[in-house]
């Protein structure tokens, strides 16, 4: 059977202020007191800064095995125990959330959470003789409001969202038997080259998605009465599209109509997120999009949650900035 547990943590990541931000003279309104767990937002001209306080906070200097080892790695702890845990990354386009879940894959130093965790639960399954595990994995995106398997031959295909004692899945996803890391690392490859990516002004290679990595643990162990009693845990990792305003993206066509869909899926989850926070509130709109209703139990079920919501630091961006963080701010009073 699978276990139950209800948490959520909020983290900041600022990344380092851009060659072209500095090139232009920008100014860095972002501040950070580690210890207490605050960021702080002020521009020179500005007498009071706006002050937020998180579960933790990281600067441009911190390194990838740092946020890893704080962040992740308790999550995946107790997926193999049996429980369900999602990480996502939120924030503006262009701050740096695929890099804090992928990084460079390949680099010891910047590879991030994804191929980290993938390392860690095969050597966590080496390491336990008394049980026997079943590891799978799926990989989807949500494109303009359409469901796609981007492991799928048929990609193009939209797939449904069904509902079934409460839980909410993808009718047909693709799901694959894995049995090491680099098998994970095939798997999340294969359907990260079918992932929408386009440039925007604000970023190059900007993801026009959301994209949602699932790994399920399936152990088996016999109990003292002789009989095998199996543990269920599912890790969903989220790499969610960059919040972005057309005034700065300069979009146009189809990058236009990726952009309104993902600032109306990503404020939906606002709303969902506000009305957990509110004790008044009677009615969760989770039907309201695709991802929300992904995320129903990851926001106010049986998951234990870290949200890693990213800022950038220079002037131009603060309003952006601000956004996100008070957007954070609600989900940690979930």
């Amino acid at each position: 059977m699978q276990k139950r547990a209800e948490c959520i943590k909020v983290v900041i990541r600022c990344r380092p202020m851009s060659k072209n931000e500095i090139r232009d003279g920008r100014e860095c309104v972002v501040n950070m007191d580690f210890n207490k767990g605050e960021v702080l937002v002020q521009r020179q001209t500005d007498d009071v800064p706006k002050v937020f306080t998180f579960d933790t906070v990281y600067d441009w200097n911190s390194k990838q095995e740092n946020v890893f080892v704080e962040v992740a790695y308790p999550i995946i702890e107790n997926v193999l125990e049996g429980y369900n845990g999602t990480i996502f990354a939120y924030g503006q386009t262009g701050t740096g959330k695929t890099f804090t879940i992928n990084g460079v894959p390949k680099d010891p130093v910047l590879k991030g959470i994804m191929p980290r965790t993938f390392e860690n639960i095969f050597k966590s399954i080496e390491c336990d003789t008394k049980k026997q595990y079943l590891v799978r994995a799926s990989y989807l995106e949500i494109y303009n409001e359409e469901i796609r398997d981007l492991l799928s031959k048929n990609g193009s295909n939209k797939l449904e969202l069904k509902e079934k004692e409460n839980t909410v899945y993808v009718k047909d996803l693709s799901t694959f038997v894995v049995k090491s890391p680099d098998d994970l690392m095939d798997v999340f490859n294969e359907g990260t080259v079918n992932r929408h990516v386009g440039a925007t002004d604000m970023n190059e290679q900007s993801s026009r998605s959301h994209s949602l990595f699932t790994i399920t643990i399936e152990s088996s162990e016999v109990g003292a009465d002789g009989k095998s009693h199996i543990k269920v845990g599912k890790l969903n990792i989220v790499d969610l599209a960059g919040s972005e305003r057309q005034s700065k993206t300069k979009a146009e066509g189809d990058r236009l109509k990726e952009g309104i869909k993902i600032n109306l899926s990503l404020s939906t989850l606002c709303h969902v997120i506000s009305s957990l926070t509110d004790p008044k509130c009677t009615f969760v709109p989770y039907r309201d999009s695709k991802l929300t209703r992904l995320l129903q139990d990851s926001l106010g079920g049986n998951t234990k949650t870290v949200m890693i919501a990213n800022i950038g630091p220079a002037d131009y961006n603060m309003e952006e900035t601000l956004s996100t963080l008070r957007y954070a701010s609600r989900a940690k009073n979930i």
